[in-house]
């Protein structure tokens, strides 16, 4: 299990660690990505937090993130939403497969033309991100995007990741936002944000 500490908000460390990690995941095999997936989906299709949930924002995969489309079956009661990128925020929108644009990053995101669904009614926001630790913290591409957007939300916050991807310490600042979950491909791993929640 590896380990990062550091107080720096610009930090060596952290592009290192962002760098080692987007390399390895990016090797990953199609196959392992996918069975990756699947374990991922099963742990929060059956997580009782999850299946109470009524309004959700989930994300749609990127550079071999583990893919959230299988709870989308899944889970059909639930209101699935997405992140689009707008400036240097992100606007949430309804899921709609047949709805999606390409934005010049490369990921795929709903369509500007779809409702706007307020952030204040997510009760889960399933984060992606590089890497993850076991106090919350989160690593993500450097864009800040989701450190911005979760404190306008109260969902709980879930971070998605493969087990290789989950350390014991990242070096995280007070502009990082924790978690309050993470999942993996063995399983959901309570965290506490306590004080540090941004």
């Amino acid at each position: 299990m590896k380990s990062a500490k550091s107080g720096s908000t610009f930090n060596p460390e952290k592009q290192r660690l962002r760098q080692e990690f987007c390399q390895w995941r990016e090797c990953l095999p199609a196959g392992d990505v996918e069975a990756a997936s699947e374990a991922i989906c099963r742990h929060l299709a059956a997580w009782p937090v999850m299946r109470a949930a009524r309004v959700v924002m989930a994300y749609l995969a990127f550079r071999n993130e583990p893919s959230l489309e299988p709870l989308f079956a899944a889970l059909p009661h639930i209101q699935w939403t997405v992140p689009r990128i707008e400036g240097r925020r992100l606007v949430i929108h309804p899921y709609d497969p047949n709805r999606l644009t390409r934005h010049p990053f490369g990921m795929l995101e709903p369509a500007a033309d779809l409702p706007v669904i307020d952030p204040a009614l997510l009760e889960i926001v399933l984060v992606p991100g590089v890497a993850f630790d076991r106090r919350g913290g989160r690593l993500g591409f450097g864009g800040g995007f989701y450190d911005r957007f979760l404190p306008t939300t109260p969902a709980l916050r879930v971070g998605v990741t493969y087990d290789s991807c989950l350390l014991d310490e990242l070096p995280c600042t007070g502009a990082d936002q924790r978690m309050d979950w993470v999942v993996t491909p063995t399983g959901l791993l309570e965290v506490r944000r306590g004080e540090d929640r941004g």
